[in-house]
Order: C-alpha cells, then sequence, then structure tokens
C-alpha cells in the first residue's frame, strides 16, 4: 500500500493544493466531532485550525495532519456532561479546562523525552492500528446515507443520487492522475461533483444540511469570527482537581499515542525519520491553545493525514495552508463551502479506507 504515497521533494504548488483539499475534507469531521462531544460545531472547527496550525509550523513530522479527532471527542463529552451536570453553561468551561490541562501534559512528556517510546511499538500492532481506524473510517461515513431530517437509511432515487456522487468521486480521485498530476485528484473530485450537485441533484444533503442539525445553528450557515481568549470561569477548582486532571490525563495520553502511532505510519510512507518529542511538545501546545481560544483540542488525524500524502503534500506548508484555509472558510468563505455535497467527501474518505 505505501508504494501509492513514495517520497518526493517538497513542492510549493503541491502543498498548497493539497492543504486546501485537506482542509475541505476537514470540515464535515470537524463538524461530526463536535456533535460527539455535545458543543457547537465551531467549538470543533477551531479547533481543527488551531490544531493543525501550530502542528504543521512546531510539530516534529511535516505533512501529517492533525485536528479535531473522534477519540478526544469521546472522553471530552465526558468533562462537558460533567460540567453541564453542575450547572448550565458549565459544560464548555469544564471541557476548555480539560484539554489546557491535557496540553500542560502533553508538554511535559515530550519535555521528559518520553516520545521515543514509541519506536518500540511492534510492527504487528502498527499493522493493527493501520486496519482498526480503516475500519473506523469506514463505519463514520454510513450515517451519510442516511436521511438528515428524519434519521431513516435513503432508498430509490435519493439512495442511488448519493452513491452515484460518491461513485463519480472515486472513479475521478482514481484516473484523473493518469491525465496529470498537476492538480490533486480529490480536489478535482471534490469540486467536479460540487458542480454536478448543485447544477442537477440540488436536494443531494450538503455540508449546510449537517450544519443545520446544531439547534444553535437551524440556517446551516458556515460563519464565525476569530475567538478571543478566555480562561475557563465558574469551576470550584478546590473539589473538581480530581475529576479535571483525571480527565485531562486520559485526554492527553489518547492524543500522544494516536498522534506518534500516525507519525510513525507517515515515517513508513515517506521512508524519513519524525522527532516524536517534538511532536508531543507541539501537540501540547496546541491543544492548551486550543482550549484557551474555545476549541475542543484533538491530536493527528490519520485519514487527512492519508489525503494530504497522496495529494503531494509533504512540507509544513501543506498542514499550515490546511489550516488557514479552513480559518478563512469559517470567517469568509462559508457560502461555498456549505454547498459541498456531503456524497463527495464521503467518496474521497472511502479511497482513503
Amino acid at each position: 500500500m505505501f508504494d501509492l504515497f513514495r517520497e518526493k521533494n517538497t513542492n510549493l504548488k503541491d502543498d498548497l493544493l493539497s492543504g486546501l483539499t485537506v482542509a475541505l475534507a476537514l470540515v464535515p469531521e470537524a463538524i461530526a466531532f463536535a456533535f460527539a462531544a455535545g458543543v457547537d460545531p465551531l467549538v470543533g472547527l477551531w479547533a481543527a485550525v488551531f490544531m493543525g496550525f501550530i502542528t504543521s509550523t512546531c510539530g516534529g513530522r511535516p505533512g501529517m495532519i492533525s485536528g479535531a479527532t473522534g477519540a478526544i471527542a469521546v472522553v471530552a463529552g465526558k468533562a462537558v456532561q460533567h460540567g453541564e451536570a453542575l450547572g448550565e453553561g458549565l459544560g464548555l468551561q469544564y471541557l476548555f479546562a480539560v484539554i489546557m490541562i491535557a496540553g500542560t501534559i502533553q508538554i511535559l512528556f515530550g519535555v521528559l523525552k518520553l516520545g521515543r517510546f514509541i519506536r518500540l511499538v511492534p510492527h504487528p500492532v502498527m499493522i493493527g492500528f493501520v486496519n482498526g481506524l480503516a475500519i473506523v473510517i469506514l463505519m463514520a461515513q454510513f450515517p451519510s446515507f442516511k436521511n438528515i431530517a428524519s434519521g431513516q437509511w435513503l432508498a430509490g432515487q435519493p439512495l442511488a443520487v448519493m452513491v452515484g456522487l460518491v461513485a463519480i468521486t472515486m472513479i475521478i480521485i482514481q484516473f484523473f492522475p493518469k491525465i496529470t498530476k498537476a492538480i490533486p485528484s480529490s480536489l478535482v473530485a471534490i469540486g467536479t461533483v460540487g458542480v454536478v450537485a448543485f447544477l442537477f441533484f440540488k436536494d443531494s444533503a450538503t455540508v449546510s444540511d449537517v450544519l443545520a442539525q446544531s439547534p444553535s445553528n437551524p440556517e446551516g450557515k458556515l460563519s464565525g469570527s476569530f475567538p478571543l481568549a478566555h480562561l475557563p470561569t465558574g469551576i470550584a477548582w478546590a473539589t473538581e482537581w480530581p475529576f479535571l486532571l483525571k480527565t485531562a490525563f486520559i485526554v492527553s495520553m489518547v492524543g500522544i499515542i494516536e498522534s506518534l502511532m500516525t507519525l510513525q505510519l507517515i515515517d513508513e510512507i515517506t521512508e524519513t525519520r519524525g522527532q516524536g518529542n517534538r511532536e508531543c511538545v507541539a501537540q501540547g501546545s496546541a491543544n492548551f491553545l486550543s482550549g484557551l481560544f474555545g476549541g475542543m483540542g484533538g491530536c493527528a488525524m490519520i485519514g487527512q493525514s492519508l489525503i494530504n500524502m497522496k495529494s503531494g503534500g509533504r512540507g509544513r506548508l501543506s498542514g499550515i495552508t490546511a489550516a488557514v484555509s479552513l480559518a478563512i472558510f469559517i470567517m469568509i468563505a462559508g457560502p461555498i463551502i456549505e454547498v459541498i455535497p456531503i456524497a463527495a467527501l464521503v467518496g474521497v474518505m472511502f479511497m482513503v479506507v
């Protein structure tokens, strides 16, 4: 499988276009993981921006993409539930506190140079890790084949349209490189299927439909201003620190393990060697700042990292472009992203699987 991603020199154009492709793929996943954690979609989207930008700029693995992830969302969601049980509106404050503490633990992990122990993981474990995540990514796409409003499985013409658009996306990704490799095939596929759906299948589900699932955003608009830094408030630290510390430790370890194993996978794909301890410090810094600026935190994302690799992204600029592009989508270009069909993004993730 690694023959698909052989190492090649960093290229400015490839990094820019690959980063744009990754940014488009980040949108629905960040929204989905925000829902999983029980928070507003913008909390997940801004987490992806901060995680992606800081780890790409300062991390130990150029080309690896970080953002809001399901593994972190599941654990962080417990902090949200605990906070809401103590008082309305405290859920987010507990979430931000946990993410900031987890980031501090990850920084210490890197400073103490404990990241090198990931090299002791046997190769069969890596194979299991990769295949396990492939199954998880595959299963995460199935809800897209349900009607968003009713939750029922699609049938008849809507199902045929969904399957057809997914198939077109996959065909373009597979065969477009035979025509030219100047533009990432995933980006071409998303753009082509987006135009086809907009012209002929206006009823197909879009990013806007996914956003509209949030009670705070019934119109399904992707818009928001850059968040301001603020420390968590309303927390009784004297009595709550055991819960906060325990939850933060779990978040930090889950994030470190997934990030370092993804780093090792990208090392094998590119036949280069990343810096595990530096990545731990970058992940910790990203999580700390994500919590400080109102994000839900995260870690490395194997799916988006592989999209980046296959699209030609090898340098730090690819991840930086993805993060900056996502921020622009949120603040300026929301109306364009809202009309992207979910089928196109599902097709991209199927190819990753």
